[in-house]
């Protein structure tokens, strides 16, 4: 059974970042922006309807997705990169897995929980950026 995922979490640590962003296309400006960021996530989650919204929550700006598992959808990722593409977020065992489909190959990112702490490995082309957050309550 998938593991459910709501509460709400402090980022503690990340790595990589900023390669992650050149890999988006990000410009130097905007990346040292992000990368000093220090992001929450309030996550929503109904194991029931397999409905689930992920909100990132910074003092810069703010990002929601909201949608179903197992069900493609069209993600506006505007507010991160200017791009568009087909969404699709499922469990793999017990890790949340999404592929995003779009102009950047092998794009999309992975949750996985140990103990307290959400972990978040953010993939786009070959690179890999990683977040972790300690659930607050």
């Amino acid at each position: 059974m998938a593991l459910n995922l709501t509460g709400f979490y402090q980022m503690v640590s990340q790595e990589n970042m900023d390669a992650y962003l050149h890999a988006l296309d990000i410009n130097f400006a905007l990346r040292k922006i992000v990368c000093f960021l220090r992001p929450n996530k309030d996550i929503t989650h109904d194991p029931a309807t397999g409905r689930m919204r992920i909100r990132t929550l910074t003092t810069f700006k703010n990002f929601d997705m909201d949608f179903t598992l197992g069900q493609t959808f069209t993600e506006d990722l505007g507010p991160v990169d200017g791009r568009v593409c087909q969404t699709t977020v499922d469990w793999q065992g017990d890790k949340l897995v999404c592929m995003q489909k779009g102009e950047k190959e092998n794009r999309g990112w992975t949750h996985w929980v140990e103990g307290d702490l959400l972990h978040l490995e953010m993939r786009v082309q070959d690179v890999v950026a990683k977040q972790v957050f300690k659930k607050v309550r």
